[in-house]
This record gives C-alpha cells, structure tokens and sequence, in this order.
C-alpha cells in the first residue's frame, strides 16, 4: 500500500516509518529539513521535503506520492516548552491551517484514508469516571490551552468531515519513552531531577500516559483496521499526578517533588498547570481496543517507566 507519513522523522513518526516499511508498505516520508532525507532513506523510505505551512509545498508532495492513505504527525513540539502559549503556536496552525492544505491534497491524489493526530487529555474536567470519545472537549479553559483544543477540533473536524475521506482521529495520550519529555535526557524527566516539576494542589490530575511504541502500534493498525472516527491511544492506567510524579522521581533518584498550591502554579506556569496538575479526566482506550486492535506493550505507565528509564 501506498502511505505517505507528514512528519516522518518526529518522535513518532520515525519509528512509525520504520514499521510500515517493514509491513511491506511503499512509504513517503515528509520532512521540512533536506539533511533528514539520509534517515528517511536509512528506514526504507522515500523523502519528500515540506513544509506543513506551505500549501503549494504539501500538495506537490503528496501529488507526487500518490498515497492510499495520508497519516499526519506534524508538529512543532520538539523546542523547549519554557512558555507554554508560544511554544503551541506553530502546532496549533499546522494542526488547523496545515490539515486543511493536507486534507486538499490528499482529495486531489485520490487518498482513501486519513489518519491523523490529536490529544486525548483536552476533555472537560466533569464527572469521576474516565472518559470515551464522545465527552466533549473543554472549550471555554484558561488560555492557552483554549487555543490548542480549538486548532485540534479544527483539525478533527476536516479530517472526520471531508467527503470521499475515511478520517480516523488518533487522540495520543502523554507520550513516554525514547525522544519524548518523559525519557532520558527529556525536558519532564530532566526538571524532575532538578526538583523543578512539582505537584499542584491535591495532584488529582489523571494523566493518559502512552507508551511512544504503543502509539506507533495503534497508527499501523488503523491504517486498514477500524471505522471512521475518533479513537483514544491511551493506556489501561490512568496516573494522578501526585502518583506518578513520585514514582518516576524514585525511578530517577531524584529528591521527591515539592509541592505548589493552585494559585502559585497558575501565577508561576500557568492556566494550564492548574488544569494538567488538578482537574484532568482519565481517558478511556476500550473503542481502541474493540475497533482498532489496540495491543498495549506497556499497558501501566509504572511498567514503562521503569523500562523507560532502566
């Protein structure tokens, strides 16, 4: 099958193009950087430069690719993320400016199925119970988190929407593992060494950890497994961040996480650390699993981070 991968040398993306390649797929692998072509080649595939941002760009690539199906891993996200609001900016207009231009080329080549990424920790903080695909999203929260769900519904609604598309929305979960923030050398993990990542408020907070190998897995599987829609990546554990904080301090042999009140946190980070710390639903994978086959490696975050930082 023909697959064209958007952002085939990002966290996910790499390991992403390495399986497809080795599922026998003929894969493009799009990169905005020239000198990323050697490892598009080195996985088996075949580089096409662009940039996400550029119309003209993302139609000739995907033109000239010809795919079947479309997966979009674009982000900008691999920049330190000191101010929260700036570093989403660019995510935030490639989700919604950038899948409209992906969206356009992909009905122009004749691609059957789109397969996209989203986040699965943007839904309303009500309710005790985890939450599936239908809760809706929290479209009134604090800037800046208010700017990056509505690139995100943005981008689901083009992808779910366009006529002739089989659009699937993969709603990763936070991502751990090699070249994430939450593995070695990663922002999350180096500020938990440095005593800088505390634990907000009570740390209710119920973070839908993912496994970068899990994630990888779910989007192979959706290429022709599962029904249009919306599907949470996520694994089976939901993890309170005055759980997993400490525990993955332990893991590290770092001092165990101070504490902030919600106002601190809010004044010092931001909106969004109040939020993430506090009030984030567990997130529920059973749609994955009963649709999509979702097969988790590491099912409990305590597992993987343990392998993780091993």
């Amino acid at each position: 099958m023909r697959i064209f991968v958007a952002g085939g040398t990002g966290v996910v993306g790499r390991p992403l193009v390495e399986a497809l390649v080795e599922l026998g797929h003929e894969v493009t692998a799009s990169t905005h950087r020239s000198e990323n072509f050697s490892v598009v080649e080195a996985l088996g595939a075949r580089p096409a430069l662009m940039n996400g941002l550029d119309d003209a760009a993302v139609r000739q690539a995907i033109m000239a690719a010809g795919p079947e199906v479309v997966i979009n891993q674009i982000t900008a996200l691999s920049a330190p993320s000191r101010d929260y609001g700036k570093w989403l900016e660019t995510t935030n207009r490639l989700r919604s400016e950038g899948t409209r231009s992906l969206i356009a080329a992909a009905c122009e080549a004749g691609t059957r199925r789109v397969i996209a990424q989203s986040a699965s920790f943007m839904t309303q903080p009500v309710g005790s119970g985890p939450t599936d695909e239908s809760a809706p999203l929290y479209r009134e929260a604090p800037e800046p988190i208010r700017s990056h769900i509505q690139a995100n519904i943005a981008a689901e609604a083009l992808v779910l929407d366009t006529p002739g598309i089989e659009g699937v929305v993969l709603r990763y979960g936070f991502l751990y593992g090699e070249g994430t923030a939450i593995g070695p050398g990663g922002e999350w993990a180096t500020a938990i060494q440095s005593g800088e990542l505390p634990i907000v408020g009570d740390g209710a907070g119920r973070y839908p950890f993912v496994h970068v190998r899990d994630a990888v897995s779910a989007t192979v599987q959706a290429v022709d497994r599962g029904s249009p829609g919306i599907y949470n990546i996520v694994g089976d554990e939901p993890a309170p961040q005055a759980e997993w904080l400490p525990y993955l301090a332990e893991i590290l042999g770092a001092p165990q996480p101070r504490r902030v009140s919600e106002k601190e946190a809010e004044e010092q980070v931001g909106g969004q650390a109040v939020y993430y710390g506090t009030q984030l639903p567990a997130a529920s994978n059973a749609k994955a699993k009963a649709e999509l086959g979702l097969n988790l490696a590491y099912p409990s975050w305590r597992q993987g981070f343990r392998e993780v930082f091993s």
